[in-house]
């Protein structure tokens, strides 16, 4: 969807009304699951709310690439990147609370969740005090040098070197999915700790990206190379035998994932004008999800046959993935 998507943001510039639209279709359809009675209703509120969100994606993240131009691009991502996670941590946590209240009634614990639709009336009142966000970004280019990028509707190749790091590092970079799998597995949690785990490491990632957020605005793209070390350091501690070793490496993993979710995707704004931005993020994100689909295969296909080698094939590809990033930085210049 985002195919589609992204360029109709750039073509109509309505990037208020498509995120309105997107928030407005995921808080109607996620707490109608919690009275979905038969299969095919529920399918088609999962796939209305992935709709809502790939109408929301490029227009959100172009919002943001504006108006992270006035507070530094990264440090205000880093920030997006920390709240969502407040959530992200916050809402499995109620569903939780709800589900022990209930008796396990999914009705009432998904639909405590139509309360965040508050958020839709704050983009309603954000929309009004700042009608045209690329005013932001204007008045921040009129202080700043030319950005690298070029104007005439063509991606940039500096875009292209970035997007075949991500493609890399992402690649080797292993699934919460196959890391709890391993903990259960070899009997160092139960599954019940699994989501306190998973809810610590997200906690983990919004420190990260706040970090790497301040770090990108003061030293420049460098900052970056701490992803492939992260990845390639996760698989090392996290597929080992000691419950305290694996922890950690799940833990590595939340501040990769926040570095992920936050700079590596802010970066993108650094490297396209602002006409062409949402069919970047829509490129970009393509990458991502091929990239994470191959690395989730490859690691869980790995996992399965010997995990020495597949520490020395993530390894070898985060590798790789510096010195695609040393490319980047030179076309980036």
């Amino acid at each position: 969807m985002r195919l589609v998507s992204d360029p109709l943001a750039d073509r109509t510039r309505r990037f208020w009304g498509l995120a309105i639209a997107g928030y407005a279709l995921t808080v109607v359809s996620v707490p109608l699951l919690g009275v979905a009675g038969v299969l095919w209703m529920a399918c088609l509120l999962v796939i209305a709310e992935r709709i809502g969100k790939a109408v929301r994606s490029p227009a959100k993240d172009t919002l943001l690439s504006h108006a992270t131009a006035a507070t530094g691009r990264d440090r205000g991502s880093a920030v997006h990147e920390a709240m969502d996670q407040i959530g992200t941590i916050a809402g499995p946590l109620l569903v939780a609370g709800v589900l022990a209240l209930t008796g396990s009634d999914y009705g009432p614990a998904l639909g405590v969740l139509a309360a965040p639709g508050i958020a839709v009336l704050l983009l309603f009142w954000l929309r009004a005090r700042v009608p045209d966000p690329e005013a932001y970004e204007r008045a921040a280019q009129a202080a700043a040098p030319p950005s690298p990028a070029t104007q005439d509707g063509r991606l940039p190749r500096a875009f292209w070197t970035y997007a075949a790091f991500t493609a890399a590092t992402t690649t080797g970079f292993a699934t919460f999915g196959v890391l709890s799998y391993h903990l259960v597995e070899r009997h160092l949690l139960s599954a019940a700790w699994v989501p306190v785990l998973y809810a610590a490491a997200m906690a983990v990632d919004a420190v990260a990206a706040l970090a790497t957020g301040w770090l990108y605005d003061r030293v420049g793209p460098r900052v970056l190379v701490a992803l492939p070390v992260l990845t390639a350091g996760m698989v090392a501690l996290a597929f080992t035998n000691t419950v305290a070793i694996a922890v950690a490496g799940s833990l590595v993993w939340g501040a990769a994932m926040g570095i992920q979710e936050s700079t590596l995707r802010a970066t993108v704004a650094d490297l396209v004008p602002s006409g062409r931005r949402a069919t970047a993020y829509s490129l970009f994100a393509g990458v991502v999800g091929a990239a994470s689909l191959a690395g989730g295969a490859l690691t869980g296909g790995l996992y399965g046959y010997s995990i020495p080698v597949l520490i020395a094939v993530v390894v070898a590809i985060q590798v790789f993935a510096v010195v695609l990033l040393a490319v980047t930085r030179v076309t980036w210049r």
